[in-house]
């Protein structure tokens, strides 16, 4: 049953404004808005749990995450219920984020009891070196403090609540307070409730999380502010983002920001793969770029091909498209967003528009347009992203524009490449190019679908994110919670139980 109300120390707290809740079906939820004044109680209560949460062994905390993964699975009908009103989102989708969710938890709960992202390092003491003696030195990674986590309005489940930046955080050993997205706060509290219940079964400190939800900007603008607060975890739009990721550096103590702010994920099909396999692989790419509604952040809204075979191309991408049925998208302002989007888009010469029709309220349906080169490398507006089913066919006119296309791109979370055999020098040559650009490079495949594991990077150069050396799927996002701490001759009776095995 959902209460509408913040939780906090363990406790189920309200606040006197309220706010609704804009399901696309069924009748609305009244919910509490979070205050600055909440923010710094969930803070306080934060930085008390911390010192308790991050002595704890990492068998302890594993089976803490498991629990989280066993009361969310628990509740998993009522989560797909709530959430399939809020968002819209099919309830199989949300059943397959659940999975992801819960796995997710069980992959960090297993990847911290083997202690090797601690990345610890001894050097024994040699006291007899000349000219002079070494001490002994240890190293280990120490959990950095209370986290401030961002909801996502695409994610309810796995960039949300208990989503990745919440577990990860939570692995590491970091106390975490959770700014509910409204655009599904109670898929949210019903989250924050399997928590809470895992707290309880498993005796941890009861402030080690918090959910705080809605309010105004200056909610957002209290947490990362705040001076308890360690790191941030964001994932959003870029102007979001910035925003605070801007207040983040601006603090007397600058933070870390761990923004993944989206991407347009190009698609380069090169030559042979164009003339072998054009009509599959536009039919591939139109399904990927209408998943969800196109509101992926690996959304691969641009595809470069050939112009000697775009044509083929273009037809097999309109037709698939032009079969997709209308898609809710997840808020009311999201739905308006991409409308704009549509309308900036139309307005720019030399664009033709392959596929579009009105799409009105809160319902999407997908555009495509195509373009040559030159209209494109003038056009630095078609780089943005747009967050719905918009795709962009860009006909390239020799094999060396690919290089160029693929170097005008700012920081990108994904690149594709469709390549056959005869397409492997000209592949070899852009790879060195796209690992600059982007966190992941894909062959023969599409960039939606992100998987959870130790080898997975989500992330990439601004402003794809704003850390390019982190993050925010796999087990490697638990390293953006941690720093290095050294320490020189140190008794084992006081040394953390993590920093000698």
């Amino acid at each position: 049953m959902l209460t509408g109300k913040h939780y906090i120390e363990g406790e189920w707290l309200e606040t006197d404004g309220r706010f609704s809740s804009q399901p696309v079906e069924g009748a609305a939820q009244e919910f509490c808005v979070g205050t600055p004044k909440l923010v710094d109680q969930a803070a306080v209560a934060a930085e008390e749990a911390f010192k308790a949460y991050a002595a704890t062994t990492r068998d302890a905390r594993a089976a803490f995450l498991t629990m989280i993964a066993d009361e969310i699975d628990a509740l998993g009908d009522e989560i797909t219920e709530v959430g399939s009103a809020e968002t819209g989102l099919p309830k199989a989708r949300l059943q397959g984020e659940r999975g992801r969710t819960v796995g997710q938890l069980r992959l960090f709960a297993n990847h911290i009891r083997l202690g090797d992202y601690l990345d610890r390092r001894h050097d024994q003491a040699l006291p007899d070196r000349a000219p002079l003696p070494r001490p002994e030195l240890r190293m280990v990674q120490r959990p950095v403090g209370p986290v401030a986590v961002f909801g996502a309005s695409n994610f309810p489940l796995a960039f949300s609540v208990a989503g990745g930046d919440t577990a990860s955080a939570l692995a590491a050993g970091c106390s975490v307070i959770v700014k509910g997205h409204s655009a599904h706060p109670g898929t949210s509290e019903i989250v924050a409730q399997a928590i809470a219940a895992a707290i309880d079964a498993c005796h941890m400190p009861k402030g080690v999380f918090a959910l705080i939800q809605g309010g105004s900007r200056d909610v957002g603008e209290a947490l990362v502010q705040h001076p308890l607060i360690n790191a941030v975890g964001f994932t959003g739009s870029l102007g979001g983002g910035r925003a605070l990721f801007d207040l983040c550096a601006a603090r007397p103590r600058p933070i870390p920001f761990f923004g993944e702010l989206g991407s347009i994920n190009p698609v380069f099909v090169l030559p042979a793969a164009a003339k072998a396999r054009a009509v599959d692989i536009a039919a591939g790419w139109a399904g990927s770029l209408t998943m969800g509604a196109g509101q992926f952040c690996t959304n691969p809204g641009v595809v470069f091909i050939d112009e000697s075979v775009a044509d083929t191309f273009t037809a097999s991408a309109s037709e698939a498209l032009t079969a997709m049925g209308k898609q809710a998208m997840l808020t009311d302002s999201i739905a308006e967003a991409y409308r704009q989007s549509i309308a900036q888009v139309q307005q720019i010469d030399n664009l033709r528009e392959v596929v579009g029709t009105n799409c009105a309220g809160r319902e999407a349906l997908p555009y495509l347009f195509d373009t040559t080169f030159e209209t494109w490398s003038a056009e630095p507006h078609l780089a943005e992203e747009v967050f719905g089913p918009l795709g962009i066919i860009v006909r390239v006119p020799s094999s060396k524009d690919f290089a160029t296309a693929a170097r005008a791109f700012v920081g990108q979370l994904t690149a594709t490449l469709h390549m056959d055999a005869g397409d492997t020098e000209l592949a070899a040559s852009l790879t060195p190019i796209l690992e600059r650009k982007v966190g992941r490079i894909l062959a023969n495949g599409f960039p939606t679908g992100v998987e959870v594991s130790d080898t997975m990077v989500h992330g990439g150069p601004y402003p794809a994110s704003t850390n390019f050396g982190a993050t925010s799927v796999g087990t490697l996002s638990i390293r953006r919670w941690l720093r290095p701490v050294c320490y020189q001759s140190m008794p084992d009776s006081i040394l953390p139980k993590d920093a000698i095995g």
